[in-house]
């Protein structure tokens, strides 16, 4: 059965994906398809067990990608977590999407999108869908236009902050803009996990809607530094595994990651923790019979860090990808990535459709018969999801990250160009690579592939419009 046909159901009656995209007629019966989007951060492709990881333990998503369709070639919004997100929640990629890097705004939050963005949760409250968002946002700050409630979520739990979300232990979370405060947390007292309230508010909310359609889309914030969680069974099995010491000491000033004494111990566990979370949102969708009726996706926001004690190199995090979170490089965008929905995703399926975040927006609301912007950047992956032909695909995909330097990336075919350095002092370089015959991107084919330089060139700077605040450096 079509993923679009269990939305189109009418009696006996199946209808075409065409008239489903279409607004519904009135007196229509729909058994709508709930949605779950689960986005992990930090996450790198090589550290989950189906793409090879060796030391962590990942049954729950390895069974998604038995029971589903793995996407090999599926790419963050950027290499960073707002762009990133504002990427996936508005269709657009970074040349065009409002935020193109962590831009702080003290003491809590980032710069704000604007008010009336539509929105992944516009687009579901559209269609009659209860929308909610547990984990992290990172795309305003409090009081702002740009806070869950004013962005399509009927729901919200958790960090505004992606500063804030660096501490497991927080002194307090928003639900619904309101502050929730843990006492216990303050001076450094660590007693309340934030990621165990999170998904716990993120079950509650499928078991609340179980009856009517519903979007979830479940941030959590494991992996990302701080790298440490409660010494449960699961630590104390990967702290038989690694030989480490305790060398940590507490942090100095705020905002520092508090450091764990055991590290790769620490990492492996918080993996570990989401894969439960993820195995515990699949047993809850049997336990409703909601398992029939859901698509879930898995991926995470960018690649993997190196930072509060985290080590990539050791866990091999990119797998054979070049760079982590911060490159445009393979290594900090390309992600993993499930879709699942038994009985109408073929199990064990994968695709090497090249695809990214501004294609979830495109891809859902086709699933769902929304309408959405025809000026975003995405291409529906519907047709692949469902098995059918006619699947369209991108002339190219384009990211610009702005940071400590500016950078660019744009990939066309198997050929990618990266422009590094912008407002660095060693100046603006470019590099070439031909990935189907060099995924690491080790060999430059810069200086031999004039023409081919001067053609991704013209698309970097036709893909790149500016922006009133992030301003590309040269």
């Amino acid at each position: 059965m079509k993923l679009s046909n269990v939305l189109c159901l009418s009696g006996v009656a199946v209808t075409t994906l065409a008239s489903c995209t279409q607004k519904k007629q009135a007196d229509a019966k729909v058994k709508p398809m709930n949605v779950i989007y689960i986005l992990a951060d930090d996450l790198g492709y090589g550290d989950v067990g189906y793409n090879g990881q060796k030391f962590i333990k990942t049954p729950n998503i390895d069974r998604m990608a038995k029971e589903g369709m793995v996407f090999t070639q599926h790419y963050a919004g950027c290499t960073v977590s707002a762009p990133s997100r504002c990427s996936l929640l508005t269709g657009m990629h970074t040349g065009h999407a409002q935020i193109r890097g962590n831009q702080e705004i003290k003491p809590e939050g980032q710069y704000p999108m604007e008010g009336g963005t539509f929105t992944l949760g516009d687009m579901f409250k559209e269609q009659g869908y209860t929308t909610g968002i547990f984990g992290k946002w990172g795309l305003g700050y409090p009081g702002s236009a740009s806070v869950p409630s004013k962005m399509g979520f009927d729901e919200s739990y958790g960090y505004n902050c992606q500063r804030e979300a660096h501490n497991y232990y927080p002194e307090h979370l928003w639900h619904n803009g309101q502050k929730v405060v843990f006492p216990e947390n303050e001076n450094l007292g660590r007693k309340t996990y934030s990621h165990d309230l999170i998904h716990k508010q993120a079950l509650q909310f499928i078991r609340d809607n179980k009856d009517k359609p519903f979007f979830a889309m479940l941030t959590y914030t494991l992996p990302h530094a701080e790298i440490n969680l409660p010494h449960d069974s699961v630590y104390e099995a990967y702290q038989a595994i690694f030989d480490e010491k305790g060398l940590a000491k507490k942090p100095n000033k705020p905002f520092d990651y508090y450091p764990s004494d055991r590290p790769h111990t620490s990492f492996a566990a918080m993996v570990s923790r989401l894969d439960n979370g993820v195995g515990e949102v699949l047993a809850e969708l049997k336990e409703l019979g909601l398992d029939e009726n859901t698509l879930v996706i898995f991926t995470s926001d960018n690649g993997p860090h190196d930072e509060g004690g985290a080590d990539p190199k050791f866990f091999d995090s990119n797998a054979q990808y070049r760079g982590i979170k911060r490159d445009l490089y393979e290594g900090g965008i390309r992600e993993p990535m499930i879709a699942w929905a038994p009985s109408t995703i073929k199990a064990g399926s994968t695709t090497n459709l090249p695809s990214a975040f501004w294609d979830v927006m495109p891809t859902l609301g086709d699933l769902i018969g929304a309408n959405y912007p025809d000026s975003i950047d995405g291409i529906s992956f519907l047709p692949t999801l469902e098995g059918q032909a006619g699947q369209k695909k991108h002339d190219y995909l384009y990211w610009e990250f702005h940071g400590k330097t500016d950078k660019q990336a744009v990939r066309k075919g198997d050929w990618k160009l990266i422009r590094l350095g912008m407002g660095g002092k060693k100046g603006v370089w470019e590099e070439l690579y031909n990935i189907a015959d060099d995924e690491s991107e080790t060999n430059d084919l810069f200086k031999s592939n004039p023409a081919k330089v001067k053609e991704l060139e013209a698309i970097m700077d036709q893909a790149h419009v500016d922006s009133p605040v992030f301003k590309l450096r040269k």
